[in-house]
């Protein structure tokens, strides 16, 4: 698969990989910085800047995939509506409907899809 159409198509996983990503460093920064001095006067900056910051970016990472697995539900949501949709109109002994295998898979975002 194409990396660029697997971003624009999954862009709310890559940002949630690349805020938890950025959080992490936060911390490891912060922490470095707090563990070089044994003043407390000179280690508040690292709390703030890089604990509080790293905290922030890794809780916005876990919103966003948390996030991304909501819209994949709600993806399998639709099919599942659709095809109920499909069998109601359907006359009786008519066609028969089978759900895909994986229905994330089975029924992508579009391209251009900002869900």
């Amino acid at each position: 698969m194409d990396l660029l159409n697997y971003v624009r198509n999954q862009w709310d996983r890559v940002a949630a990989w690349v805020f938890v990503v950025a959080g992490a460093l936060a911390l490891l920064v912060g922490w470095l910085g707090i563990s070089r001095t044994p003043y407390p006067a000179e280690q508040n900056p690292y709390i703030i800047s890089g604990g509080l910051a790293g905290i922030f970016l890794l809780g916005l990472g876990g919103v966003l995939w948390l996030s991304a697995d909501l819209r994949d539900e709600w993806r399998k949501l639709d099919v599942i509506d659709e095809t109920l949709r499909r069998l109601a109109d359907a006359p009786p002994g008519g066609e028969t409907i089978s759900l895909p295998d994986d229905p994330v898979t089975a029924y992508p975002r579009p391209a251009g899809a900002r869900q």
